[in-house]
């Protein structure tokens, strides 16, 4: 199989502006992922490409970028979900609403500042149990915020947000997400904080319910439904967070 990778390119010591390079790799397998191909333009072709990747296993998420229009992880996108045939042709884009540095590497601070408002810690000041063993919750109590806590503060979802590009003070769906695995965490005793400072002008009430968080979470977290029971946390007070 034969792959052309479009990718938008963008040094801003040199660029005025950004510009499409075309690359072209031969020999390519259908199970080869869109990071190893990135490797290979690297590696092989132009060593300027600039992107970010670590741990290569859907985990770190480092390496989330735009792939045909989708907010993806490069290291879990197979080029046969991609296309077939003997030419196919996969664009690559920076995730929008956040500064380029450089191709497809963005400025995560602002992501991150976010993430940090919503105070994403464990908060327990109350006196340890008797016997000195840990704080228990039952299962029940676990699988109330279970899937919040896949989340690897990749930026898809957060950059998949019609209501973040149009304002980055937006604390977005990633944060809203970090913030619900401790507002619902029956151990937890800072969730009136938190509902406090999502329930302020650039918190949840930002979210128009695109669902586009939802599908562009490598994780498959129902980031939407996340958001509307924060809503509803807020709505009727931290007692009623069941």
């Amino acid at each position: 199989m034969q792959v052309t990778l479009r990718i938008r390119r963008f040094n801003p010591e040199r660029d005025q502006k950004p510009y499409w390079g075309e690359y072209t790799l031969d020999k390519v397998e259908p199970n080869d992922r869109v990071l190893e191909l990135l490797h290979r333009v690297k590696w092989e072709q132009d060593g300027t490409l600039t992107f970010r990747r670590s741990c290569a296993h859907g985990v770190c998420g480092s390496d989330g970028m735009r792939i045909n229009g989708v907010n993806r992880l490069a290291c879990k996108v197979l080029v046969s979900t991609l296309g077939s045939g003997d030419q196919v042709t996969i664009q690559i884009e920076p995730l929008l609403g956040l500064t380029v540095i450089k191709d497809l590497v963005v400025d995560m601070e602002p992501f991150f500042e976010h993430y940090r408002s919503v105070m994403p810690y464990f908060i327990n000041d109350e006196p340890v149990p008797e016997d000195g063993r840990e704080r228990l919750q039952s299962q029940e109590d676990r699988a109330r915020f279970d899937d919040t806590t896949k989340c690897i503060l990749c930026a898809c979802c957060t950059t998949a947000c019609p209501s973040f590009w149009a304002d980055g003070a937006y604390v977005g769906p990633a944060a809203i997400v970090q913030a619900h695995r401790f507002i619902f965490d029956s151990r937890d005793t800072a969730a009136a904080d938190r509902l406090k400072i999502l329930a302020e002008p650039e918190g949840v009430w930002r979210c128009r319910t695109i669902f586009n968080c939802t599908t562009a979470c490598p994780r498959e977290i129902e980031v939407t439904r996340a958001i509307g029971e924060v809503k509803l946390a807020i709505r009727r007070g931290v007692d009623h967070r069941s």
